[in-house]
């Protein structure tokens, strides 16, 4: 949500924004015309609340006389006033559903368009020409480490299992992910994959785009694409003490997506999937502070791909391409060379005081002498996830079949390389 009194001093920044995104500027000034509509209904029914205590002061001083006839007249004026209440409360809801329709405000310098009109920041390593490379699920097979078809039996299309080595190769990115962020001072979290809709919507991903997310509808719960949901939603109706710096926390959590959009793309392997584990940095922060923690989360995730050994390059998200709850959205797209293409690994965004103003996570301004609050910023990264497994797979596959393991990665999995099915300690 962005602030209503930013919006009123400078709508026109606002409209740029919905303009790049590509979304309708006009929304803007519909907000502004119920706003005004709502603070006209709540000046009336504040008027005639006023003149109705009033009145009643005069009732009770009145001879006998006459207040039957005084009475009656207050009976009216109340009921005017329950009216005008009536109209404000639906004026404020109608200010508000307005309010909660508009994405967040772009950062400067994000740029304009859709998908495809990205910027390339940078690009690391030189993506492998492998003329004969195989894809990762047919590696997966020769490894018994990847198993679609028992995953479709059992759960439908999109499902998996990662079995022996697939399994260890999982738990060992990630746990990798998990100590390099708590070195750096990150506060370990396993957090709930159900909340409640008001967490779920407080986070922006309710709206256009709730055929993404699975519900309980028996429950009224819903289950979380990313990690990120719980993370913002721990310190909901919140006071942060940020004297100290930001608050850090890393989560790792299974999470679910619909894919509801995604048609007939990437149908084979896990690369698109419906149920899968990621490690996700979160931060609340300063306001003023939110874009320099922006730069080191990316930063953070760019150490993860390197670690990994994997050629990747660093993309400006175009403004029509973030979701809502992102000012700006920096992605790492790693190498696949049996597509011979960049496909996303990681994403980090800077949500600014977005979904703060919704969850009511707040910081004592330190501007402020008499203690007023204001809202923080919140921010989010990927460090690691189960789609990893694809690029770390083509990238590393040996002319055998095997696959080498990146160094940062044979402590955790004892192994220097992983073994064909049948191989000796294949299956250990």
């Amino acid at each position: 949500m962005i602030d209503l009194r930013l919006i009123r001093r400078d709508p026109d920044q606002v409209r740029a924004s919905q303009t790049a995104r590509g979304e309708d500027p006009a929304l803007v000034d519909q907000l502004l015309e119920a706003d005004a509509a709502h603070r006209a209904a709540l000046t009336d029914f504040e008027t005639k609340r006023a003149q109705q205590k009033a009145f009643g002061q005069q009732v009770a001083k009145a001879p006998k006389q006459d207040k039957p006839r005084l009475i009656e007249e207050a009976k009216s004026l109340a009921e005017a006033v329950k009216h005008a209440q009536a109209h404000a409360d639906q004026a404020a809801k109608h200010t508000q559903a307005l309010l909660l329709a508009l994405p967040n405000l772009i950062e400067d310098g994000t740029p304009p368009g859709q998908a495809e009109d990205f910027a390339i920041v940078r690009q690391v390593g030189e993506p492998k020409d492998l003329p004969d490379a195989k894809p990762h699920d047919d590696i997966g097979r020769l490894l018994k480490a990847i198993d679609t078809e028992r995953g479709a039996k059992v759960s439908g299309s999109r499902f998996y299992y990662l079995t022996g080595v697939g399994a260890r190769l999982e738990l060992a990115m990630l746990n990798l992910a998990m100590d390099q962020a708590v070195a750096r001072g990150f506060t370990p979290m396993i957090t709930p994959t159900l909340v409640r809709p008001e967490i779920m919507a407080g986070t922006g991903f309710l709206g256009e785009h709730d055929d993404e997310v699975y519900r309980l509808a028996a429950d009224d719960l819903y289950l979380t694409g990313t990690s990120e949901v719980a993370l913002a939603g721990f310190h909901a109706d919140e006071i942060l003490d940020l004297g100290q710096g930001p608050l850090r926390y890393v989560g790792w959590s299974s999470c679910y997506r619909r894919e509801a959009g995604s048609g007939g793309q990437d149908t084979r392997g896990i690369f698109r999937v419906h149920q899968f584990h990621k490690v996700e940095m979160f931060a609340f922060a300063r306001l003023e502070d939110a874009a320099a923690i922006h730069r080191d989360l990316l930063a953070f995730e760019e150490e993860m791909l390197g670690l990994v050994e994997l050629p990747y390059r660093v993309i400006d998200v175009a403004a029509g391409d973030l979701g809502a709850s992102a000012a700006r959205k920096f992605d790492c797209e790693a190498w696949v060379p049996s597509q011979r293409r960049w496909r996303e690994m990681t994403s980090t965004s800077n949500c600014t005081a977005f979904q703060a103003l919704r969850l009511g996570i707040r910081e004592r301004d330190p501007h402020d002498d008499a203690g007023a609050t204001r809202p923080v910023a919140t921010l989010n990264g990927t460090l690691a996830t189960t789609r990893w497994i694809v690029a770390i797979l083509e990238n590393h596959q040996l002319p055998d079949g095997r696959v080498r393991v990146p160094d940062a990665l044979q402590s955790y999995l004892g192994l220097e390389v992983l073994p064909l099915a049948g191989d000796a300690g294949a299956d250990a």
